[in-house]
């Protein structure tokens, strides 16, 4: 896609706050960490639109992202490691969860894992809950340009094994560094907006 537009339009904490003018939206799961807001980036191909920060739990709202005025992209809390009390934690879990169970506009939702590490047991249950909830998920391995292309399949097979894919579930690989995959993730983003 040709991102001619692109701004952070709306950061939520309650579905008051959500944007109201019904365009369809792609969600970003993943652990503190993982690039979610590099991703996002290299997808718009804008420097630092979507903050990034090498403190993992600094994403604590939904935000909102409109692109071209014909979609947006939300990017949720990491999960994991973020140093926060549990009762954040809580908070959190809750207001993620409310986002993915009540909005009628989200098409899908893009799971990223860290290409470099085998899936800890918070991204096997991100994965177990999109598919129970019946959320279309994509999982994007991120920081590619961190693997050896010889080890890159290797990694990739452990994923798979770990979140249970089978060989038709979604599964790409892309580095936000050197724009890896962009293409075919936004191909595979433009089939489920296209979709009823």
């Amino acid at each position: 896609m040709k991102v001619v537009t692109a701004e952070l339009a709306a950061t939520a904490v309650k579905p008051e706050q959500y944007p109201k003018d019904g365009l369809p939206e792609i969600a970003l799961a993943g652990r503190s960490n993982v690039g979610k807001s590099s991703l996002i980036n290299r997808l718009l191909q804008r420097k630092s639109l979507a903050r990034t920060s090498g403190e993992p739990g600094k994403t604590r709202t939904l935000n909102f992202y409109r692109v071209n005025g014909e979609l947006y992209f939300v990017d949720l809390p990491g999960y994991g490691f973020a140093r926060v009390s549990e009762e954040t934690r809580r908070q959190w879990g809750a207001m993620i969860e409310r986002y993915l169970t009540g909005r009628p506009v989200l098409k899908a939702a893009l799971h990223l894992v860290d290409l470099r590490h085998p899936p800890a047991s918070d991204d096997v249950m991100m994965r177990e809950w999109l598919r129970h909830v019946g959320i279309d998920s994509c999982v994007v391995a991120t920081k590619a340009d961190k693997v050896p292309k010889g080890r890159r399949a290797a990694h990739a097979k452990i994923i798979r094994e770990k979140l249970g894919l089978g060989e038709d579930d979604p599964f790409l690989i892309v580095s936000a560094e050197d724009g890896l995959g962009r293409d075919e993730l936004w191909g595979w983003i433009g089939r489920k907006l296209r979709e009823k």
